[in-house]
């Protein structure tokens, strides 16, 4: 299968998406009947800790939605998360759907701050590519935001595909030849992440930067693929419970400003460290400022976010 490069030069702008308008005297949906799963959905996989790692990977392939619910806080979002199951499996690859139980993970939810459910996010080269979704959705609702979305990403070239999930499920990827063969620089790279080799992404795009120090998309690949390496297997919570603990700590810092990156939350990720800039001195100081510029060419140095924190990285500095 083809697949896309690893990092595109900024977020999918979705700013369009907006809710269907709700027919006059609609009612709100149904309370569930218990927690939601994936089931037997080919694209579709109910989320914990052990596998939130492999979901941000995926996203480096083809977008993934997650679904936050709580059948104790709102037993009507779980049925919702079993419809976002439902419509993704409809797409044949394009989306795979991550069924996250705030409940029964409730530290996932808090490294996204998750305000509350149901909540829909789409990722994307392993960030959030869009505004979070609140509120509940009904099945119709949630194929017109599907079909919306599926419209933004042909628009703007994104066409991956995932591989589906469960056994015997039908091949996707369509007929041969449907999607665009794009530059094969990537391909060893995209392989490797699709491995869940994490090592071996990391030294291909290493490979194509010190080729050409000028390739915006490889620097951008080998910064993010950095960010999913030193996350790996890290305990979130733990994770910020120390940095709380520490906060001239640098390598707390650094790896919660990472795990700031995963959930989305940028300016956070940069202001993090840009206050240990100011606070630290000589080697651990330089160590921040280097592991900012890192997380600066993840996201891409033309974003204003990047342009912003620049401006407050230098005022730190001097």
């Amino acid at each position: 299968m083809t697949q896309q490069p690893f990092s595109r030069p900024g977020a999918i702008d979705l700013s369009g998406l907006k809710r269907p308008q709700q027919p006059a005297g609609a009612g709100a949906a149904q309370p569930g009947a218990g927690t939601a799963t994936a089931g037997t959905s080919a694209y579709a996989l109910d989320v914990d800790e052990q596998n939130f790692q492999s979901l941000l990977e995926a996203s480096m392939t083809a977008p993934v939605v997650l679904v936050f619910y709580s059948t104790a806080q709102a037993p009507e979002s779980a049925d919702m998360a079993r419809d976002v199951a439902t419509v993704a499996g409809e797409y044949d690859g394009r989306f795979l759907a991550g069924l996250i139980d705030i409940d029964a993970t409730p530290a996932i939810a808090q490294a996204m701050q998750i305000p509350q459910v149901p909540m829909l996010f789409v990722l994307l080269d392993g960030r959030p590519a869009t505004q979070p979704i609140p509120g509940l959705l009904k099945l119709d609702e949630l194929r017109v935001l599907f079909n919306q979305l599926g419209q933004q990403l042909t628009a703007q070239g994104i066409t991956g595909r995932h591989q589906p999930r469960s056994a015997g499920a039908p091949a996707v990827g369509g007929d041969e030849g449907q999607e665009p063969v794009l530059d094969p620089r990537y391909a060893a790279a995209q392989d490797a992440l699709g491995d869940g080799d994490l090592e071996r992404a990391v030294a291909e795009y290493q490979k194509l930067v010190d080729a050409n120090p000028a390739d915006i998309e490889a620097a951008a690949g080998l910064a993010m693929a950095k960010v999913l390496r030193r996350t790996q297997g890290v305990d979130l919570t733990a994770a910020r419970e120390t940095a709380a603990a520490n906060p001239d700590d640098v390598e707390a810092q650094t790896l919660v400003a990472d795990l700031d990156m995963l959930g989305g939350h940028v300016d956070d990720a940069f202001n993090r460290l840009i206050d240990v800039v100011r606070r630290t001195s000589d080697a651990d100081r330089n160590k921040a400022r280097e592991h900012l510029l890192g997380l600066f060419a993840a996201v891409g140095n033309a974003d204003p976010r990047v342009v912003k924190a620049r401006q407050n990285l230098a005022s730190a500095l001097f």
